[in-house]
């Protein structure tokens, strides 16, 4: 591997790169097909199907947003790649798609990082829960979310740069050479605040609220069904954080840091193979959102799957079993009232309180 003699760009070494031209374009396309649809159906949901909204709703919409906002970035990543590195929409638009990549990532942590912490409260303190959990207050925090994140990432607009070869021109993802330094100090800035704590505070609420579900108690079926779909969305929150975003930013960051170090070439190439790779995983988070909504619970699920005619006859058979059941229970005590006859002055006996299940 050779080093590139031209000062103005930030890489000092030629990179084997073939692999990305088909890795990233296929598994973006992947990304942008699956992604956008299933998030746009998930809105859909979330507009006109599910009324009112809850705290947990407000959050899975908004995570839904910045999910469609991420994939629709893509088709020019698409294109870029598809061409070997050659961007011709300008330093601005560069800028922007590179923005909105990282904008909307951190945005989906921290969207999934706030239904964490409602589940967690919801099952960890569930007397308090009804106090802090309001859909009031998860609109401003959905709000001031987006606000720190746009605040907290505005800075690769200035960061990120384009450098032109020949006859094409190159959309980096770091920046100019003389601002590399400073750039991996915001980075690793932005990788302690904005994915090293969600992810801990993440792990510290799963793992009380693991420790509270599998306390023994006499639960019902509702309860037990509630307690299984809570260890479901766990899984799921850890899975796409191990598999999508741990990866990708433990590679970033060793990168950065190998560059800066001013490593060999063949150690730079090894590194930058592997955080290439690693995007794809990162860009699969959008495709994965969406299950939690599926998880989320009965109202979600009832919209996404229609009851198919099975299910139908299923419902009138439970009625009707009901009905005569009543209608047994009726002319039952009918005919006990008709030969029994109820002295004035004996008390009758009490009739049992119904019992009510509550869900958590």
């Amino acid at each position: 591997m050779n080093s590139s003699g031209n000062d103005t760009s930030p890489y000092k070494c030629i990179f084997d790169e073939d692999f990305k031209y088909v890795l990233l374009p296929v598994s973006y396309g992947i990304v942008l097909c699956v992604g956008l649809i299933l998030n746009i159906l998930a809105l859909y949901i979330f507009l006109f199907r599910i009324k009112p909204w809850n705290a947990s709703t407000t959050y899975m919409f908004n995570l839904a947003i910045a999910d469609i906002m991420y994939v629709i970035s893509l088709p020019l990543l698409i294109y870029y790649y598809s061409q070997g590195d050659d961007w011709p929409f300008g330093e601005a638009l560069c800028k922007i798609v590179k923005f909105l990549f990282y904008n909307n990532m951190y945005c989906s942590i921290f969207f999934l990082l706030c239904i964490s912490i409602h589940r967690f409260i919801g099952i960890c303190f569930p007397m308090k829960s009804l106090g802090w959990l309001k859909v009031r207050n998860a609109r401003i925090i959905s709000v001031v979310v987006w606000i720190f994140i746009a605040a907290f990432q505005s800075p690769i607009l200035y960061f990120v740069t384009t450098s032109t070869k020949g006859d094409s021109t190159t959309c980096h993802d770091t920046s100019s050479v003389d601002l590399f330094d400073t750039f991996v100090v915001y980075s690793s800035v932005s990788l302690a605040l904005l994915f090293c704590v969600p992810f801990v505070i993440i792990i510290i609420c799963y793992t009380l609220m693991t420790r509270a579900l599998m306390k023994p108690s006499a639960a019902s079926s509702d309860t037990s069904n509630s307690k299984k779909k809570s260890i479901k969305m766990i899984i799921i929150v850890l899975l796409t954080f191990i598999i999508c975003f741990l990866p990708f930013h433990v590679n970033r960051t060793l990168y950065y840091y190998f560059r800066k170090l001013d490593l060999d070439c063949d150690t730079l190439n090894a590194i930058n193979m592997a955080y290439k790779v690693t995007r794809p995983l990162a860009s699969a988070n959008s495709c994965l959102d969406p299950i939690l909504y599926f998880l989320a619970g009965q109202t979600v699920r009832r919209n996404i799957i229609p009851r198919s005619g099975l299910t139908k006859v299923k419902n009138k058979f439970s009625t009707y079993v009901r009905s005569n059941n009543s209608s047994s229970a009726t002319n039952s005590n009918a005919a006990e009232n008709s030969f029994t006859p109820i002295s004035s002055d004996m008390p009758s006996a009490p009739s049992p309180s119904p019992t009510v299940i509550t869900r958590m």
